[in-house]
């Protein structure tokens, strides 16, 4: 960090400073370092799990607290003192998005979320992608490649697919491509490795924030998905879960039992059950 991440920022702008967008990058590329080489190092998936979720999450919050010492923080691995509910500014952490893969030597389905929310707004972020030496980041935003010919893809999760998932894919026409780790699947339609991230379960704030403030900067409307549910369907979408231009508020843990779909066009668009079909809480 450079001396002048370790001083609050002058300008609380609604966006964030330059040293906030440069900070979560930092924060998140410095933890996936850390969690790169303790997986090189203990060999029990048990111990490396557990070692990675709380080095992780002290590497971050006391680099964090150091530098922003009059912001709150959410961590997932940390308990919630309450401060964020009264706070303008609230950093948001999941220092180790998918625990399980990470357990899991040969998976890169992992990530470091690393956000920040001004005025209930998740607009700074940084999601690492450590085993595959990626990081994204709000500032500069993401660039999206050209959508890839063929069937749309839906990502969904690989322990917890939601039953309404395949139905989903039934009526676009898609195929469903199993992930771990939230921030790992929504990366994936920023990079162009996938086109829509579907799932119908709830999320923590940890688990959506730093992808949303990352995507919202690379988005366009999600034509194609759902134009092709409403030819199929009737239905007409709504905002629901992630932030959109129309919903300023943070993202929050949201009701089962509707489809939640990010696509590359990185708007989402909630829409009721379809033929009632099973529900799970899978990310």
């Amino acid at each position: 960090m450079t001396p002048s991440d370790h001083n609050p920022p002058a300008d609380q702008g609604a966006n964030g400073t330059d040293d906030d967008h440069r900070l979560a990058a930092q924060l998140a590329r410095a933890a996936g370092k850390l969690l790169v080489d303790l997986r090189s190092r203990v060999g029990d998936p048990a111990r490396r799990r557990a070692a990675g979720d709380r080095e992780a999450n002290d590497l971050i919050l006391d680099r964090l607290r150091a530098a922003r010492p009059d912001d709150a923080i959410l961590s997932e691995e940390a308990p919630d003192d309450g401060l964020r509910m009264r706070a303008d500014r609230v950093w948001i952490v999941d220092p180790l998005d998918g625990t399980r893969e990470f357990g899991e030597a040969d998976r890169t389905d992992w990530a470091v979320h690393v956000a920040l929310a001004i005025g209930g707004r998740a607009v700074v972020g940084a999601v690492a992608l450590p085993a595959r030496e990626l990081l994204l980041c709000s500032r500069p935003a993401p660039a999206l490649p050209p959508r890839q010919p063929g069937k749309i893809r839906l990502l969904v999760s690989r322990t917890r697919p939601p039953a309404l998932a395949a139905r989903l894919a039934e009526l676009i026409d898609g195929e469903l491509v199993p992930m771990g780790s939230a921030g790992a699947k929504a990366m994936a339609v920023v990079l162009g490795d996938g086109d829509v991230y579907a799932h119908s379960g709830g999320q923590y704030q940890w688990d959506s924030a730093a992808p949303v403030a990352v995507a919202r900067l690379a988005h366009q409307p999600p034509r194609r998905v759902a134009a092709a549910l409403r030819r199929r369907r009737s239905l007409a979408p709504r905002p629901a879960y992630l932030p959109t231009r129309a919903r300023r508020s943070c993202p929050v843990r949201t009701r089962p039992g509707a489809v939640r779909l990010t696509t590359q066009r990185w708007y989402t668009c909630g829409f009721p059950s379809l033929d009632a079909v099973g529900d799970t809480n899978g990310t």
